[in-house]
Protein backbone atom coordinates (compact mmCIF):
# COMPACT_ATOMS: atom_id res chain seq x y z
CA UNK A 1 0.00 0.00 0.00
CA UNK A 2 1.31 3.41 -1.46
CA UNK A 3 2.02 6.43 1.31
CA UNK A 4 -0.75 8.30 -0.06
CA UNK A 5 -3.28 5.44 0.56
CA UNK A 6 -2.36 5.30 4.29
CA UNK A 7 -3.00 9.08 4.71
CA UNK A 8 -5.92 8.93 3.84
CA UNK A 9 -6.97 5.92 5.27
CA UNK A 10 -5.75 7.62 8.75
CA UNK A 11 -7.36 11.25 7.69
CA UNK A 12 -10.44 9.27 6.98
CA UNK A 13 -10.61 7.06 10.24
CA UNK A 14 -9.57 10.78 12.48
CA UNK A 15 -12.36 12.32 10.81
CA UNK A 16 -15.17 9.02 11.89
CA UNK A 17 -13.52 9.12 15.46
CA UNK A 18 -14.20 12.81 16.04
CA UNK A 19 -17.39 12.58 14.68
CA UNK A 20 -18.62 9.91 16.84
CA UNK A 21 -17.10 11.26 19.82
CA UNK A 22 -18.90 14.43 19.29
CA UNK A 23 -22.60 12.75 18.56
CA UNK A 24 -21.57 10.81 21.93
CA UNK A 25 -20.65 14.25 24.11
CA UNK A 26 -24.04 15.44 22.31
CA UNK A 27 -25.99 12.28 23.60
CA UNK A 28 -24.46 12.61 27.31
CA UNK A 29 -25.15 16.37 27.34
CA UNK A 30 -28.49 15.70 26.67
CA UNK A 31 -29.13 12.87 28.54
CA UNK A 32 -27.64 14.52 31.88
CA UNK A 33 -30.35 17.48 32.16
CA UNK A 34 -33.23 14.67 31.54
CA UNK A 35 -31.37 12.54 34.14
CA UNK A 36 -31.25 15.73 36.48
CA UNK A 37 -34.97 16.25 35.97
CA UNK A 38 -36.11 12.72 36.87
CA UNK A 39 -34.12 13.40 40.15
CA UNK A 40 -35.74 16.57 40.90
CA UNK A 41 -38.48 15.25 40.12
CA UNK A 42 -38.17 12.02 42.54
CA UNK A 43 -37.08 14.11 45.33
CA UNK A 44 -40.21 16.43 44.92
CA UNK A 45 -42.63 13.43 44.94
CA UNK A 46 -40.61 12.22 47.67
CA UNK A 47 -41.12 15.55 50.03
CA UNK A 48 -44.85 15.99 48.92
CA UNK A 49 -46.06 12.72 50.11
CA UNK A 50 -43.98 12.94 53.41
CA UNK A 51 -45.85 16.15 54.12
CA UNK A 52 -48.65 15.05 56.31
CA UNK A 53 -50.83 18.42 54.87
CA UNK A 54 -50.22 17.27 51.50
CA UNK A 55 -51.76 13.69 52.43
CA UNK A 56 -54.63 15.21 54.41
CA UNK A 57 -55.57 17.89 51.10
CA UNK A 58 -55.07 14.79 48.82
CA UNK A 59 -57.38 13.00 50.21
CA UNK A 60 -60.19 15.04 52.34
CA UNK A 61 -59.96 14.66 55.31
CA UNK A 62 -58.96 14.79 58.69
CA UNK A 63 -58.52 12.30 61.40
CA UNK A 64 -59.09 13.72 64.72
CA UNK A 65 -58.57 11.76 67.56
CA UNK A 66 -60.81 12.24 70.69
CA UNK A 67 -62.51 10.55 73.58
CA UNK A 68 -66.01 11.72 73.24
CA UNK A 69 -67.04 11.36 76.70
CA UNK A 70 -65.47 14.26 78.64
CA UNK A 71 -68.16 17.11 78.57
CA UNK A 72 -68.33 19.86 77.72
CA UNK A 73 -64.95 19.09 75.85
CA UNK A 74 -65.87 16.13 73.86
CA UNK A 75 -69.24 14.49 74.14
CA UNK A 76 -72.67 12.54 73.01
CA UNK A 77 -76.19 14.86 73.48
CA UNK A 78 -79.26 13.04 73.93
CA UNK A 79 -79.75 12.25 70.35
CA UNK A 80 -76.07 10.42 70.54
CA UNK A 81 -74.78 12.94 68.31
CA UNK A 82 -70.80 13.67 68.92
CA UNK A 83 -70.83 17.27 70.16
CA UNK A 84 -68.32 19.80 72.71
CA UNK A 85 -66.35 22.37 72.39
CA UNK A 86 -63.26 20.69 70.87
CA UNK A 87 -65.44 19.27 68.29
CA UNK A 88 -66.52 22.57 67.07
CA UNK A 89 -62.68 23.80 67.05
CA UNK A 90 -61.72 20.82 64.96
CA UNK A 91 -64.39 21.13 63.25
CA UNK A 92 -63.57 24.82 62.30
CA UNK A 93 -59.93 24.23 61.80
CA UNK A 94 -60.85 21.31 59.22
CA UNK A 95 -62.67 23.84 57.49
CA UNK A 96 -59.85 26.55 57.42
CA UNK A 97 -57.48 23.42 56.02
CA UNK A 98 -60.19 22.89 53.34
CA UNK A 99 -60.56 19.25 54.15
CA UNK A 100 -63.63 17.57 56.35
CA UNK A 101 -63.12 15.85 59.80
CA UNK A 102 -63.06 12.31 60.26
CA UNK A 103 -63.29 11.43 64.19
CA UNK A 104 -62.04 8.89 65.92
CA UNK A 105 -63.26 8.18 69.53
CA UNK A 106 -61.46 6.12 72.24
CA UNK A 107 -60.06 5.73 75.42
CA UNK A 108 -57.82 8.51 76.68
CA UNK A 109 -54.67 6.02 77.03
CA UNK A 110 -54.75 5.17 73.38
CA UNK A 111 -55.51 8.15 71.73
CA UNK A 112 -51.77 9.22 71.85
CA UNK A 113 -50.75 5.93 71.57
CA UNK A 114 -52.63 5.82 68.08
CA UNK A 115 -50.98 9.32 67.24
CA UNK A 116 -47.45 7.98 67.39
CA UNK A 117 -48.20 4.69 65.56
CA UNK A 118 -49.86 7.33 62.69
CA UNK A 119 -53.71 5.93 63.26
CA UNK A 120 -54.76 9.90 63.29
CA UNK A 121 -53.56 13.28 62.26
CA UNK A 122 -54.16 15.38 64.95
CA UNK A 123 -55.80 14.82 68.34
CA UNK A 124 -57.42 17.49 69.87
CA UNK A 125 -59.40 16.81 73.26
CA UNK A 126 -58.34 19.41 75.90
CA UNK A 127 -54.52 18.01 75.72
CA UNK A 128 -52.33 20.23 78.27
CA UNK A 129 -48.83 21.31 77.48
CA UNK A 130 -46.09 19.73 79.67
CA UNK A 131 -42.66 19.49 79.79
CA UNK A 132 -42.98 15.46 79.09
CA UNK A 133 -45.49 15.99 76.18
CA UNK A 134 -43.37 18.23 74.42
CA UNK A 135 -40.34 16.24 74.41
CA UNK A 136 -42.26 13.40 72.60
CA UNK A 137 -45.12 16.06 70.71
CA UNK A 138 -45.16 19.30 68.63
CA UNK A 139 -47.44 21.08 69.85
CA UNK A 140 -49.63 23.46 68.06
CA UNK A 141 -50.44 26.74 70.04
CA UNK A 142 -52.67 27.31 73.02
CA UNK A 143 -56.50 27.45 71.85
CA UNK A 144 -58.16 27.14 74.94
CA UNK A 145 -56.25 27.92 79.10
CA UNK A 146 -57.95 26.43 82.08
CA UNK A 147 -57.45 26.22 85.84
CA UNK A 148 -56.89 22.67 87.52
CA UNK A 149 -59.62 22.08 89.71
CA UNK A 150 -59.17 19.70 93.02
CA UNK A 151 -62.57 18.57 93.80
CA UNK A 152 -64.22 16.86 96.69
CA UNK A 153 -67.22 15.87 98.13
CA UNK A 154 -69.28 19.04 99.77
CA UNK A 155 -68.66 17.98 103.45
CA UNK A 156 -64.97 17.28 103.24
CA UNK A 157 -63.06 19.35 104.87
CA UNK A 158 -59.40 17.91 104.91
CA UNK A 159 -58.23 19.02 101.78
CA UNK A 160 -57.46 22.72 101.40
CA UNK A 161 -54.55 22.79 99.51
CA UNK A 162 -52.61 20.66 96.82
CA UNK A 163 -50.15 19.49 99.69
CA UNK A 164 -53.40 17.69 101.54
CA UNK A 165 -53.42 15.75 98.87
CA UNK A 166 -50.69 13.20 100.53
CA UNK A 167 -52.28 9.61 101.64
CA UNK A 168 -55.35 10.78 99.81
CA UNK A 169 -57.25 8.58 97.53
CA UNK A 170 -58.32 10.47 93.85
CA UNK A 171 -59.26 9.06 90.64
CA UNK A 172 -58.31 10.16 86.82
CA UNK A 173 -57.23 8.44 83.26
CA UNK A 174 -53.83 6.96 84.24
CA UNK A 175 -51.83 9.00 81.85
CA UNK A 176 -53.99 12.46 82.36
CA UNK A 177 -51.98 15.55 83.59
CA UNK A 178 -54.09 15.46 86.75
CA UNK A 179 -52.99 11.84 87.56
CA UNK A 180 -49.56 12.81 87.02
CA UNK A 181 -49.98 16.14 89.68
CA UNK A 182 -52.10 14.15 92.24
CA UNK A 183 -49.19 11.63 92.48
CA UNK A 184 -46.93 14.54 92.61
CA UNK A 185 -48.06 15.51 96.04
CA UNK A 186 -48.65 12.07 96.90
CA UNK A 187 -51.99 10.90 96.37
CA UNK A 188 -52.86 7.65 95.60
CA UNK A 189 -54.34 7.43 92.09
CA UNK A 190 -57.26 5.17 90.83
CA UNK A 191 -57.97 4.89 86.88
CA UNK A 192 -60.60 5.26 85.44
CA UNK A 193 -62.02 4.96 81.57
CA UNK A 194 -64.16 8.68 81.88
CA UNK A 195 -65.15 11.56 83.57
CA UNK A 196 -68.89 9.72 84.26
CA UNK A 197 -66.66 6.66 86.56
CA UNK A 198 -64.78 9.35 88.14
CA UNK A 199 -67.43 10.93 90.00
CA UNK A 200 -69.32 7.79 90.50
CA UNK A 201 -66.79 6.96 92.57
CA UNK A 202 -66.33 10.37 94.49
CA UNK A 203 -70.20 10.42 95.18
CA UNK A 204 -69.64 6.84 96.41
CA UNK A 205 -67.05 7.71 98.62
CA UNK A 206 -64.77 5.00 97.44
CA UNK A 207 -61.76 8.25 96.66
CA UNK A 208 -61.62 11.59 98.53
CA UNK A 209 -61.15 14.08 95.23
CA UNK A 210 -60.49 13.72 91.68
CA UNK A 211 -58.73 16.86 90.14
CA UNK A 212 -59.98 18.41 86.70
CA UNK A 213 -60.19 21.13 84.54
CA UNK A 214 -62.28 23.76 86.14
CA UNK A 215 -64.82 24.17 83.73
CA UNK A 216 -65.48 20.90 83.74
CA UNK A 217 -66.52 21.18 87.16
CA UNK A 218 -68.88 23.97 86.60
CA UNK A 219 -70.48 21.69 83.16
CA UNK A 220 -70.93 19.08 86.02
CA UNK A 221 -72.74 20.75 88.37
CA UNK A 222 -74.92 22.70 85.88
CA UNK A 223 -76.02 19.22 84.55
CA UNK A 224 -76.80 17.91 88.06
CA UNK A 225 -77.35 20.88 90.53
CA UNK A 226 -78.00 18.61 93.37
CA UNK A 227 -74.34 16.75 93.55
CA UNK A 228 -73.17 17.31 96.79
CA UNK A 229 -69.50 18.78 95.45
CA UNK A 230 -67.35 21.58 95.71
CA UNK A 231 -63.97 22.62 94.49
CA UNK A 232 -61.79 22.72 97.18
CA UNK A 233 -58.29 23.86 95.70
CA UNK A 234 -57.90 25.78 92.74
CA UNK A 235 -54.27 26.83 91.13
CA UNK A 236 -53.70 29.80 90.32
CA UNK A 237 -51.53 29.19 86.99
CA UNK A 238 -53.51 28.70 83.75
CA UNK A 239 -52.76 25.25 81.74
CA UNK A 240 -52.42 25.74 78.16
CA UNK A 241 -54.38 23.59 75.82
CA UNK A 242 -52.89 22.73 72.32
CA UNK A 243 -52.74 20.19 69.73
CA UNK A 244 -50.27 17.69 69.55
CA UNK A 245 -48.67 16.01 65.92
CA UNK A 246 -45.96 14.01 65.90
CA UNK A 247 -42.47 15.18 65.88
CA UNK A 248 -40.85 15.54 62.25
CA UNK A 249 -40.65 17.55 59.09
CA UNK A 250 -43.50 15.76 57.76
CA UNK A 251 -45.81 17.61 60.26
CA UNK A 252 -44.39 20.88 60.27
CA UNK A 253 -46.88 22.65 57.41
CA UNK A 254 -49.54 21.26 59.07
CA UNK A 255 -48.78 22.54 62.13
CA UNK A 256 -48.36 25.86 60.82
CA UNK A 257 -51.88 25.98 59.15
CA UNK A 258 -53.25 24.71 62.42
CA UNK A 259 -51.94 27.90 64.16
CA UNK A 260 -53.26 30.06 61.20
CA UNK A 261 -56.30 28.41 61.86
CA UNK A 262 -56.15 29.11 65.35
CA UNK A 263 -55.10 33.47 65.26
CA UNK A 264 -58.07 33.28 62.40
CA UNK A 265 -60.94 32.08 64.94
CA UNK A 266 -59.22 33.95 67.61
CA UNK A 267 -59.33 37.06 65.84
CA UNK A 268 -62.91 36.46 64.13
CA UNK A 269 -63.97 36.19 67.84
CA UNK A 270 -65.14 32.74 66.67
CA UNK A 271 -63.39 30.95 69.66
CA UNK A 272 -64.94 33.14 72.41
CA UNK A 273 -68.28 32.29 71.44
CA UNK A 274 -67.34 28.69 71.66
CA UNK A 275 -65.79 28.92 75.02
CA UNK A 276 -69.29 31.24 76.32
CA UNK A 277 -71.80 28.74 74.64
CA UNK A 278 -69.84 25.40 76.31
CA UNK A 279 -68.11 26.93 79.38
CA UNK A 280 -70.30 29.98 80.05
CA UNK A 281 -67.36 31.79 79.77
CA UNK A 282 -64.07 32.64 77.43
CA UNK A 283 -61.27 29.83 77.95
CA UNK A 284 -59.78 31.35 74.74
CA UNK A 285 -57.47 33.90 76.13
CA UNK A 286 -55.08 33.93 79.06
CA UNK A 287 -55.88 37.16 80.17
Amino acid sequence: MNRKKITALALTAAISAAVLAGCGSSAASSAAPAAASAADSATTDTAASADLLSQIRERGTITVAMEGTWAPWTYHDENDNLVGYDVEVATLIAEKLGVEPEFIEGEWDGLLAGLDAGRYDIMVNGVDITEERAEKYDFSEPYAYNRTAVITKGDNDTINSLEDLKGKKTANTISSTYAQLAEQYGADVTGVDDLNQTFELLNSGRIDATLNAEVTFYDYTKEHPDANVKIAVLTQDANEVAIPLRKGDETATLREAINTAIDELRASGQLKDLSEKYFGTDISSND
